[in-house]
């Protein structure tokens, strides 16, 4: 596909500003913020932009390529459009917007089960090449339905969360009434009256719910019934007793994302699985852990050919892609840089971010005479 963005926003930073000036402040700081002090939030970034990298200018160079075989399938460019919660309270349709422009750029797209759009809607708009993230049901017949639904759609891959045991401690969303169960304040309705654009797109296409779990959920919820509804309905906490059954009724690859240490990465390899992807959940849920990069290097050094080893958390240009896959990730996901580009564009922001992210790692390869994904650890500058 072509590669298009709009020159007045060539930087993802740029999105955010146009993204914080055009939604109601509640959601954009649910998009924005971290946990606790955001410590781990900003550390993230920071830490993957201290690794450097190599260029080797009177190399033989004639053209740097960016697909990447992942799964079986050769995807156009080495990252993906990662998990994200509540899509549509950040942008109405937002997550039909990005599967779209997933599927026309060559780029795996991963829905969530709490996001605003349903497993067999997002399947529609990408033919069944989009991923599933399925945060762990308390009731195993939930799970088995919820599985089977993702098996019909033909999605490829399966991807099971194990870094929300518990909900982050998140002080923007408990002061604007996100936290569960979550509440609507006056102060909450004239941010929205502040943001007209916003308001009216989400009256054409509706409140935001979760739509992928409609099926399970009674009738006329209000918010208290909904939260209690979400703490009975889910037990985040993973390990090896639940995996095992997933991994034998899932006949795709399957994948757990939030690993953040060699031993769970080791035990993923144990029960089969075919992937892990390297977080700590974008900052949002540890503050004092790790930054995703440092366990990524550990991981892919130890374990990288045992399991494809992905990673995301902290990503935000294509430099920032190119450091992780010299640091040995085999792919990268991003959430928030996505969800900056259509709340600020619409309609048009999720082609806008990915090109521009395609555009952005190109400019990497060609610089440093890189001329496939898999060369990147060539040119890391060890410390």
């Amino acid at each position: 596909m072509k590669l298009t963005y709009n020159f007045k926003y060539p930087s993802i930073e740029d999105l955010r500003k146009k993204a914080k000036n055009r939604i109601p402040k509640f959601a954009f700081e649910y998009l924005d913020g971290g946990c606790n002090e955001d410590v781990n939030l900003h550390k993230n970034t920071a830490e993957i932009r201290e690794i450097e990298l190599l260029p080797y200018y009177l190399s033989k160079h004639t053209r740097s390529n960016m697909q990447t075989e992942l799964f079986g399938h050769t995807y156009d460019a080495p990252f993906g459009i990662a998990p994200v919660g509540l899509q549509g309270l950040m942008w109405p349709n937002a997550p039909e917007i990005l599967a779209k422009s997933a599927f026309e750029h060559n780029i795996p797209f991963i829905l969530s089960t709490v996001t605003t759009s349903s497993i067999e809607r997002i399947a529609e708009i990408t033919e069944g090449k989009a991923w599933f993230q399925l945060y762990h049901p308390a009731e195993n017949k939930l799970r088995d339905d919820i599985i089977k639904r993702a098996e019909v759609a033909e999605c490829p891959v399966l991807v099971i969360l194990c870094d929300v045991p518990t909900f982050g401690f998140r002080p923007r969303d408990i002061r604007n009434g996100l936290a569960m169960p979550p509440k609507m304040s006056i102060e909450n309705i004239l941010q929205i009256l502040g943001k007209p654009r916003w308001a009216l797109n989400t009256l054409l296409h509706g409140q935001p719910s979760f739509k992928t779990l409609k099926p399970y959920m009674p009738n006329n919820l209000d918010l208290k019934q909904l939260g209690k509804f979400m703490d009975q309905t889910f037990s985040g906490r993973l390990n090896e007793e639940k995996i095992a059954p997933i991994r034998d009724m899932w006949k795709g690859k399957l994948v757990l994302k939030g690993v953040a240490n060699e031993a769970d990465a080791e035990k993923a390899i144990r029960l089969g699985l075919d992937g892990l992807i390297v977080s700590n959940h974008g900052g949002r849920q540890l503050d004092a852990g790790e930054s995703s990069i440092k366990p990524l290097t550990r991981i892919a050094s130890k374990y990288g050919k045992d399991i494809k080893v992905m990673m995301d958390s902290g990503l935000r240009s294509g430099p920032d892609i190119a450091r992780s896959l010299a640091s040995g990730a085999e792919f990268t996901f991003m959430g928030r840089p996505f969800m900056y580009g259509v709340s600020a564009l619409g309609k048009s922001g999720g082609n806008h971010t990915i090109s521009l992210l395609k555009t952005q790692l190109q400019q990497v390869m060609e610089q440093i005479c890189c001329e496939k994904v898999e060369e990147f650890s060539n040119h890391l500058i060890s410390r």
